[in-house]
């Protein structure tokens, strides 16, 4: 699903909000989300998941090409861990067999 797309289904669940009512709420709901991110904090939606950041170190590489050392600067990257509901609604099973 794209983003566009999950705007025009929530639209459709919601007939008295403007499509560009809802394209602003999903705008700032991901903007939110983003701007946590950044900071450092733990982003958890109960239910649906956490989004965290994992932080690389930074290190020497190769260029695959031409064999050459190259530095890999250190960086962070997001991470999203599934909450229960949203396993057990995937895979059908109980909270206990997860």
């Amino acid at each position: 699903m794209t983003k566009s797309e999950l705007i025009l289904r929530l639209a459709k669940h919601k007939p008295h909000l403007y499509r560009s009512v809802v394209e602003r709420t999903v705008d700032i709901i991901f903007d939110e989300i983003t701007a946590a991110l950044a900071r450092g904090d733990r982003v958890e939606l109960r239910g649906f998941g956490a989004f965290t950041v994992k932080k690389r170190n930074a290190r020497t590489g190769r260029n695959p090409r031409t064999g050459e050392t190259v530095t890999v600067p250190a960086r962070a990257l997001p991470y999203f861990r599934t909450g229960r509901a949203l396993r057990k609604g995937l895979n059908g099973g109980t909270e206990e067999e997860l």
